[in-house]
């Protein structure tokens, strides 16, 4: 016979011992049938019913057998264990649960609202019950009632019957013992309260199994950008605060880049030295979404596919990775024989790249088929920086080779379907060019050179430079300062290693804005393709600026 055991990890000594049978309002019911009503309030703490009766004057030496026990002209009620037959069949004695919370609730509580479940639960169950699963009280007759504080545990589950039933303790007088609510964080999966197994829980209940920070990516529009998508392109704003100061890169950040979809432009992708590269909502929120740490040394490149769904990242440990924005895996992964430090998407067939680093060739790679599709082998040691053309048929790039008496290959100039060289004369000062830029609109482009000033070139052969306009003032000093032009192509903006951000004129090559944004070297700088006046820059010190 299950004996009775009351439950207090309060510091009061004084046990309760609660007998009897409640009604579905939590008042006992006395000999005759009427309900009494309660006689003291709740005290919190205290392993009480939802209402405490005063102790009995004199205590009864037999065994409770049933539901209820007279003692001292009070029926009081009593917490059954274990499992019997009722009248209507087999019925389910729960063990007393102290879930206050619920209790309290279940006084307010309107028929249908839950504590714990975001929607309004499904069915008569009682609020503990829809916690922990399909739970049927004890029955004493055939109408069904809804105790609102019976709290079966999970031990007594049986997982192999969907929870319409439970397992029998080993012995009549087993008694389980309680487990607080603090420690019960992390249950395992209960059943769906439709009897289906394996339904994954929803609202907070959700939160028990942590799921990885890719909801923040799905597919939406943000608000600041959605008047911006169906009106013509503005004109370029100077930068004068900023908006969203992003930290999270523990070393220097490389580059940055905006998602090239528009209304997918909410998103800002990080390439750092901490082996990581990370995506940003940069015009919202200002939060980190994601971190993608799979490569084993620095990433040196990423940039997004051109779908805004994929990035493609590469690194100092010779890794290539196109990574599904929103499963966080890698959908293609490829070798290299030496360290990348430049990517580049085609931009036509958007299948195939092209990457670049501590090796005398360049190659184009098919992620269909993992395969590189075409090599171009030059007499160098580095390339620094890619750059297509428009059209897609021919493309730059930047080397390391120089020297006192010759400024050949430094930019080379290529043929993609042929991988023929098309001209290697095209710069001919003794300068590095550690990134180059196309403009939008007219058929030139930018080198950066170590020589701290920015060339102008035309974008068609014989790709000559222009002697007339030069964008100096900034330092570059050997470090990867990048440059960019503004969507409607009246701005220049560049980094500065002391820290700087430069804003040109393009047209009359005069200096239009300067600002101090980092305190070591500002590496990379871009302007947000549909907002007007956003503007992303990176530095050495591992800090991300959103500037508006």
């Amino acid at each position: 016979m299950a004996s009775l055991v009351a439950y207090d990890d309060s510091d009061s000594e004084a046990e309760l011992e609660p007998s009897g049978r409640l009604t579905a309002t939590g008042q006992a019911e006395d000999p005759a049938g009427v309900a009494s009503p309660p006689e003291q309030e709740l005290v919190p703490g205290l392993l009480t019913p939802m209402a405490v009766y005063p102790q009995p004057t004199k205590s009864s030496t037999e065994a409770p057998g049933h539901l209820c026990e007279e003692r001292g002209g009070h029926r009081l009620p009593m917490v059954p264990i274990g499992r019997t037959e009722g009248r209507c069949g087999p019925s389910l004695r729960l063990q007393w649960s102290r879930t206050e919370p619920a209790i309290t609730a279940a006084r307010s509580e309107p028929p249908g609202s839950s504590l714990w479940l975001s929607q309004p639960r499904a069915g008569p169950l009682p609020l503990t019950a829809a916690h922990f699963g399909g739970v049927r009280p004890s029955q004493e007759s055939c109408a069904p009632t809804e105790p609102a504080f019976w709290a079966p545990t999970m031990s007594e589950v049986s997982p192999g019957d969907n929870g319409s039933s439970f397992r029998k303790p080993k012995h009549e007088d087993c008694v389980i013992p309680y487990t607080p609510k603090r420690l019960r964080q992390s249950p395992a999966a209960p059943p769906a309260l439709d009897g289906s197994a394996g339904a994954e829980p929803q609202g907070p209940l959700a939160g028990c199994v942590p799921r990885p920070a890719l909801r923040g990516l799905a597919p939406r529009v943000s608000e600041f950008i959605r008047p911006y998508l169906d009106c013509p392109s503005t004109e370029t704003q100077l930068p004068r605060r900023v908006l969203f100061h992003l930290r999270g890169h523990e070393a220097p950040v490389n580059s940055v880049q905006w998602c090239p979809v528009p209304a997918q432009s909410h998103l800002l992708l990080s390439a750092s030295m901490d082996k990581t590269f990370k995506v940003w909502d940069a015009v919202d929120t200002g939060h980190c979404l994601q971190t993608y740490p799979l490569h084993t040394e620095a990433v040196r490149a990423a940039r997004w596919a051109p779908c805004g769904r994929r990035i493609l990242s590469g690194g100092f440990d010779f890794a290539l990775h196109l990574t599904d924005l929103e499963t966080g895996t890698p959908l293609f992964s490829g070798q290299s024989d030496s360290r990348i430090t430049t990517l580049k998407f085609h931009p036509q067939d958007h299948h195939l790249f092209v990457c670049g680093g501590f090796s005398s060739e360049i190659k184009a790679w098919d992620v269909r088929t993992s395969k590189v599709v075409r090599r171009f082998t030059a007499t160098v040691q580095q390339t620094l920086d890619i750059l297509f053309l428009r059209g897609g048929t021919e493309f730059l790039s930047s080397t390391d080779a120089s020297s006192r008496d010759s400024a050949d290959r430094t930019i080379i100039a290529w043929d993609f379907r042929t991988s023929a060289k098309i001209s290697n004369q095209i710069f001919h000062e003794r300068y590095t060019c550690p990134s180059l830029a196309l403009h939008p609109r007219e058929p030139v482009f930018l080198a950066q050179t170590n020589g701290n000033y920015l060339a102008l070139f035309s974008a068609v052969w014989p790709y000559r430079m222009s002697r007339r306009r030069r964008y100096e003032g900034h330092k570059v000093e050997g470090y990867s300062v990048g440059c960019e032009c503004s969507p409607d192509g009246d701005l220049l903006v560049t980094g500065s290693a002391d820290g700087q951000i430069l804003l040109y004129n393009f047209r009359t090559a005069s200096r239009a804005c300067a600002r101090q944004g980092h305190t070591q070297a500002c590496v990379g700088v871009t302007f947000h393709p549909v907002l007007p006046c956003a503007l992303a820059t990176c530095s050495w010190d591992g800090a991300v600026k959103v500037w508006h």
